[in-house]
């Protein structure tokens, strides 16, 4: 093992508003101070409970990805289990995303800055035998 992750930074052209974003649709703290950066306008954090850091940081000409074009690649984009995919629906465009494709089990959404979003309804296995 070379390092651990630190964070995970997605350009975007407003941190706050992005940061808020995921606050909503994750949880956790945002903009909590924290020694390893500074804050500031042209960047935002969110801390999630387990530890995890989602980073926000400020591009003047970002260009958003547009999936599932290859010519705007989407470079990363993040999976997230929801129990009730319709329910997390309303939530997630209640923030702001925008539906891309229904996929049955899964919905790719991108967020208010271009990102790929995936909920997919999670898979619960029946009780032991």
């Amino acid at each position: 093992m070379i390092g651990k992750l630190q964070c995970l930074v997605l350009d975007c052209p407003d941190p706050a508003v992005l940061a808020r974003f995921y606050a909503g649709l994750l949880g956790g703290e945002v903009d909590r101070p924290d020694p390893r950066w500074s804050l500031g306008a042209g960047w935002s954090t969110l801390h999630l409970d387990g530890g995890t850091v989602l980073c926000f940081q400020g591009v003047a000409d970002h260009r958003p990805p547009r999936w599932p074009d290859q010519e705007h690649p989407q470079q990363a984009h993040l999976d997230i289990d929801v129990e009730d995919l319709d329910a997390a629906e309303r939530e997630v465009l209640g923030l702001g995303a925008v539906l891309l494709r229904d996929v049955g089990r899964w919905r790719v959404y991108a967020d208010p800055a271009g990102h790929p979003v995936c909920l997919i309804r999670a898979h619960r296995q029946g009780p032991a035998v």
